[in-house]
């Protein structure tokens, strides 16, 4: 046995043994080395984790402009995009993408276009909503309209006149499509201002293209907004004294009225004018708790058959005789 091991062969046979647990050992080792990257990614891929969000984008048109106006599409589209979070996270960001509607190749009349998109990453997926609109394309008109200034008139205060409203505009270009153009019945700048105002207005009006039914008409107005100017200014007046009186009682003895107001402006028409001497104010004495108090009475036109007054209001002393 002793001299079997000490033989060549035996080692040679030793060593060709081992040399092919090694072969076989590489090889394991080198396709788990090819396989685990694979595998790696492939379950960095089903870890990633994904996002949708919807972005709210601005529509463009490809059209000629200049010849042609088009009406019928929305200003913004919704775009639900979905992907890897990172990406989504980016392009919600940035909205560095648009959506487009390509008209160029359309002629006159109304059609039905499909939404397209240019920019996105080609990981991720998207769906526009809508994703087809319905357009009309028309062809392109300018035209110069005089403004009118329109204003509530019950917002003057009672016995105050408006005078003439003027604007820092008196043309208005308004374009639109030939057959909206040709529906327009007049241009009018609306002015806005308080109820019961007693002084110069002036603030910015929206500028409106109405029909002869006031509709607004789907044109573009420029400019947009004016500057109007309505003067406010008190109607014909005189002054006159006022006349105290308590409110409910018989015997007018009971209660002293005083006030320091002794005169006050009253505004109407010269009919309305030339029949009052003095001003009737009435003065409800019946929730008095002291001996003497003091309330602020409203003066009332109705009463005395007027537009109005300045003051409207007076401070008036109620003494109780009793």
């Amino acid at each position: 046995m002793k001299n079997f091991f000490s033989k060549r062969w035996f080692y040679l046979l030793i060593s060709l043994f081992f040399a092919i647990m090694l072969f076989f050992y590489a090889g394991s080792t080198k396709m788990d080395t090819i396989r685990n990257p694979y595998v790696r990614k492939n379950e960095s891929i089903r870890l990633t984790s994904t996002k949708t969000e919807t972005l709210n984008v601005p529509l463009s048109l490809t059209v000629n402009s200049n010849k042609y106006f088009v009406t019928g599409y929305p200003r913004n589209v919704k775009v639900v995009v979905s992907g890897p979070s990172a990406l989504i996270t980016t392009i919600a960001n940035t909205q560095n993408f648009s959506v487009y509607a390509d008209l160029s190749k359309l002629s006159v009349g109304k059609h039905t276009v499909t939404l397209q998109q240019e920019g996105l990453n080609s990981e991720l997926r998207y769906k526009i909503i809508p994703s087809k609109i319905n357009i009309d394309i028309q062809p392109r008109k300018t035209v110069d309209y005089s403004l009118d200034i329109q204003y509530p008139k019950d917002n003057v205060a009672p016995g105050y006149k408006a005078g003439k409203a003027t604007s820092d505009t008196r043309n208005v270009q308004v374009t639109g499509s030939l057959d909206q153009i040709n529906r327009i019945s007049k241009v009018v700048a609306k002015l806005n201002f308080p109820q019961n105002s007693t002084s110069t207005v002036n603030n910015q009006a929206i500028v409106e293209v109405l029909d002869k039914n006031n509709k607004t008409i789907n044109a573009v107005a420029t400019p947009s907004t004016v500057n109007v100017n309505l003067p406010i200014t008190p109607g014909k007046s005189k002054e006159v004294g006022i006349k105290l009186q308590p409110k409910g009682v018989e015997n007018d003895g009971e209660f002293t009225l005083t006030s320091d107001t002794k005169k006050v402006k009253v505004f109407g028409t010269d009919k309305q004018l030339s029949k009052i001497d003095e001003v009737l104010v009435n003065v409800d004495t019946s929730s008095l708790k002291n001996k003497t108090e003091e309330k602020k009475v409203h003066l009332d036109a109705k009463l005395n058959d007027v537009e109005g007054f300045d003051p409207e209001n007076i401070n008036v002393k109620i003494k109780n005789n009793n």
